[in-house]
């Protein structure tokens, strides 16, 4: 299993975990946990996911998640778990 976090973070609009899901889904990218959350008009959600079946390099994934989000007009952040833990680490 290959773990990666992916972050969106965005006004809220409609469509916003759909469009999400379906591109990782065509990337054969399987959710484990997700969490989402709107404050004052704000969408918040942050995903674990694992990438072993991915079809691309995580580059690509990288990329196409960027390019997704100024799409639909939020920002989505992916990395994997070892840097994510590392950066947060006490």
């Amino acid at each position: 299993m290959e773990k990666v976090i992916i972050t969106v973070v965005g006004k809220d609009t409609v469509g916003i975990i759909a469009k999400t899901c379906t591109y990782l889904s065509n990337e054969n990218v399987n959710i484990l946990d997700i969490s989402q959350t709107i404050v004052s008009g704000y969408f918040n959600m942050m995903m674990i996911v694992d990438i072993a079946g991915l079809k691309d390099s995580f580059e690509t994934l990288v990329s196409g998640l960027d390019d997704l989000g100024k799409e639909i007009g939020v920002s989505i952040k992916c990395q994997k778990e070892e840097i994510f833990d590392m950066m947060h680490r006490i």
